[in-house]
């Protein structure tokens, strides 16, 4: 409801006639000993900035014009600015109202012959023509257009009209980027999770200005999490499209086909909701980067959880893994923690499904035959398959530990099982590569209070914060690039270090590393289906 306020509150702005704006702003500036200057300022950023935002979005409207209002309003903040702190809030708060002026011109609220008018009166206004009578304050001119001394202050952070790009994807107004993943079938939930927290973040930046003006924009094609129809997703995201990148896609087996379509188009494949080291060669694919931890760190922080902290037995661990390279993966790497703790990973047990199937049959069979009997199991699944193979096993085996990939879909899982009744969720682990989104610290409350901004009545999901935290690290490097373009971009990512969200630890890039975190959070579901954090070591 905030957000929606706030449109609504910028849309008043632009009805209100220009003139009747300006003669405010003039009574605001005759009356300063009682406002303080950065006040006036910020009143006057939210008449002109819509403005200026509308002008934007109106292409047969002649940037020089535009231009010349917004170095004026430029000059007006370091006039006004008490300090370097103030002068960039205030950027940012003109920044935000030329967003939200932009916005209105897409979203149907103004037109661009209104638009036009407006931006008329505002320029008769600038011209020196007085904007209301004499006993109501100094005209708009002397308001807008500071001496020659007070424009030659400090420089500031400019607020400028975007650099002109020829990156596919890349307009004035806007950045396009796509997802595809699935909307539909068994896995939908991860994908829309996914989409959800990307655009959340980016909904967050956009009100704060976007990328050097520009409005970020996340469009999605569904895959059904079926490989043979990811293919035509991504052609149909990269050529009608026309996407600068793509981000968040979801999926192993689907990554397998959308991976080299990406790289043999030299396009940004950015935060993919994968741990599979396809997407992790070394030295790193030059167009894949990656926000979270590998499958091979999830398993083998739970392999060694069960061995050194439940003391369970090397044989008594078996593998539940779907059977394609998502649970290829999620088993290559319980094998490889065996390996490094110098035990022989030639007779782990896998028990297979197929994917987008809850037909756990066979899996179950193989368990009940299984001697010495099984004790825990490191599933790498979906939430609806996983769900299923614990209602079926969890009365044969009370005490069995059950411990999940993050891809499993958190939420889901705890709530398929909750279903079943507690006992059936109750200590089922489940790794993550965010902090629990229980928590309180800097990066989950900022991630809350934007969803509850932008998306009310959604609770928060491990898989959503993912695709937050990830669309996040890649605004960062959009900031840092400078004008858009993959190649620069790419080379800006790679030299991003230390990168603070947080989250608890540091994110890093390098020329041989494209994995940003490799931080494990363990949790643990209790008897009222929420997760609790767990120490894994």
């Amino acid at each position: 409801m905030a957000h929606h306020a706030s449109s609504i509150i910028s849309t008043r702005h632009w009805r209100r006639p220009v003139g009747v704006a300006m003669a405010l702003v003039g009574i605001l500036i005759a009356n300063a000993a009682l406002a303080a200057p950065g006040d006036v300022v910020r009143d006057l950023a939210g008449r002109v900035g819509p403005i200026i935002g509308s002008a934007l979005a109106c292409p047969e409207i002649a940037q020089a014009r535009i231009q010349t209002i917004a170095d004026k309003f430029r000059a007006v903040i370091r006039q006004t600015a008490s300090s370097d702190a103030e002068r960039d809030d205030l950027a940012r708060t003109f920044e935000r109202y030329v967003t939200n002026g932009r916005g209105a011109v897409s979203g149907g609220r103004v037109d661009c012959k209104s638009a036009e008018r407006q931006l008329a009166d505002l320029e008769q206004s600038l011209s020196g023509q007085p904007s209301a009578p004499a006993s109501s304050g100094p005209s708009l001119s002397g308001v807008i257009a500071p001496t020659p001394a007070a424009a030659a202050t400090a420089p500031m952070a400019p607020l400028s009209l975007p650099a002109p790009s020829n990156a596919r994807g890349v307009t004035d107004r806007e950045i396009k980027f796509g997802i595809v993943a699935p909307f539909s079938g068994a896995a939908r939930e991860l994908g829309r999770q996914m989409k959800l927290g990307i655009d959340t973040a980016f909904n967050r930046a956009n009100d704060a200005g976007g990328v050097d003006g520009r409005t970020l924009k996340l469009i999605a094609a569904d895959d059904g999490y079926e490989p043979a129809r990811t293919l035509e997703a991504m052609k149909q995201l990269y050529d009608k499209e026309q996407v600068f990148g793509f981000i968040g896609n979801v999926g192993t087996p689907t990554a397998a086909v959308a991976l080299p379509f990406a790289l043999e188009h030299r396009t940004l494949f950015f935060g993919a909701f994968t741990g599979a080291n396809l997407l992790r060669n070394d030295p790193p694919d030059r167009y894949v980067f990656n926000f979270r931890a590998s499958y091979s760190e999830e398993t083998d922080a739970v392999v060694r959880y069960l061995l050194k902290i439940r003391r369970l037995q090397p044989r008594q661990i078996a593998v539940f893994a779907q059977q394609d390279a998502y649970g290829d993966a999620g088993f290559a790497g319980v094998a490889k923690a065996y390996r490094a703790l110098g035990l022989n990973d030639g007779a782990i047990l896998r028990l297979n499904y197929k994917r987008n199937t809850v037909d756990v049959d066979e899996a179950v069979n193989m368990l009940k035959v299984q001697k010495p009997a099984i004790k825990a199991v490191v599933m790498v699944a979906t939430y609806r398959a996983a769900a299923k193979f614990i209602e079926k096993t969890r009365d044969l085996y009370p005490g069995m530990i059950y411990s999940n990939v993050s891809f499993v879909g958190s939420t889901e899982l705890a709530d398929e099982l909750m279903l079943l009744g507690p006992r059936f969720a109750s200590g089922v682990i489940v790794t993550q590569v965010v902090p629990a989104v229980g928590g309180y610290s800097s990066a989950v409350m900022e991630y809350k209070n934007a969803l509850a901004k932008y998306f009310p009545g959604e609770a928060p999901d491990y898989v959503s914060f993912e695709g937050y935290v990830a669309a996040n690290v890649l605004i960062q490097g959009m900031k840092r690039s400078g004008p858009l373009e993959t190649e620069r971009l790419i080379d800006t990512l790679e030299n991003m270090r230390n990168l603070d969200l947080g989250l608890g630890t540091p994110l890093n890039y390098g020329r041989g590393e494209h994995q940003a975190s490799h931080k494990i959070w363990g949790t643990s579901i209790d008897d009222n289906g929420k997760y609790q954090p767990i120490e894994l070591e």
